[in-house]
């Protein structure tokens, strides 16, 4: 049987369509990315989902973290759903996540596993035009080209139902990565106000703190420090910017996180 594949959707929009641009651009912020000394052993990390342009320099913080790491050979990714709103976490139903650089396998039989819980869906369509989870991506194949990824989106979804699905998911084989920005569309100074609240309540471990227009990926970084509280994990910031540290102006921004959180 043909494999599925879910097609790059931002492709030349989000980062280059072009697969030796892309990976040159990607190369080129891992190296620019500042190394990090951290004494926390990486579970979980939250990191941007905007046009390389804008967030990519943020990312690339958490992404140089985790190269420099072994062992892992699946990843997790949470992402939300910017167009189509359903019911629990939706799989994109698909066997490869393609971008320029290649295809990334999804891990099938867990997935094929976690359908059979009410909260989940396979959702094609949900996925189809859907940036959030994409644009790790090609991070993830410069970093950790052979890990498998169990790709999902939230939907409606109450976050600590949702952390009992995947919490036992993650063995010591296994990252759980959230795609989320912050604050949106504030002047800069309002921004980093915001952002630096945010991620105060994110280094408490209080999914209940963060507001709703806090984050655009609220839900899967609540579903994280659930899982996070429950572990007993640390956090730590690896860095916290906006647009306007990239390459916006400051009269509307959108805030960006990495932040690693582990034992």
């Amino acid at each position: 049987m043909k494999p599925s594949i879910r097609h790059p959707a931002v492709a030349g929009l989000f980062y280059p369509s072009d697969p030796t641009e892309l990976r040159a651009d990607v190369e080129s912020m891992l190296t620019a990315a500042k190394p990090i000394d951290t004494d926390i052993r990486l579970r979980i990390l939250i990191v941007p989902h905007a046009g390389y342009v804008y967030s990519g320099p943020i990312a690339a913080t958490g992404y140089r973290l985790l190269s420099g790491l072994g062992g892992f050979s699946r990843i997790v990714i949470l992402g939300p759903s910017h167009y189509v709103p359903f019911l629990g976490l939706a799989l994109p139903g698909v066997d490869f996540m393609q971008t320029p650089l290649g295809a990334v396998a999804v891990e099938r039989a867990t997935a094929s596993d976690l359908l059979a819980d009410p909260l989940l869906q396979d959702s094609p369509e949900a996925h189809r035009r859907e940036h959030s989870l994409e644009v790790q991506l090609p991070f993830l194949q410069i970093v950790a080209p052979d890990t498998n990824v169990i790709p999902l989106l939230t939907g409606a979804v109450a976050p600590e139902a949702a952390a009992e699905v995947i919490d036992p998911l993650l063995d010591e084989a296994t990252l759980l990565l959230v795609s989320s920005d912050l604050s949106h569309f504030h002047d800069a100074a309002t921004a980093r106000r915001l952002d630096s609240a945010t991620v105060a309540t994110i280094e408490r471990l209080d999914p209940a703190g963060i507001g709703r227009e806090a984050a655009c990926g609220r839900t899967g970084i609540q579903i994280a420090l659930h899982i996070a509280a429950r572990r007993a994990y640390r956090v730590q910031v690896l860095d916290l910017r906006n647009s306007a540290d990239t390459a916006g102006t400051p009269d509307r921004v959108v805030g960006y996180p990495c932040i690693v959180l582990g034992d």
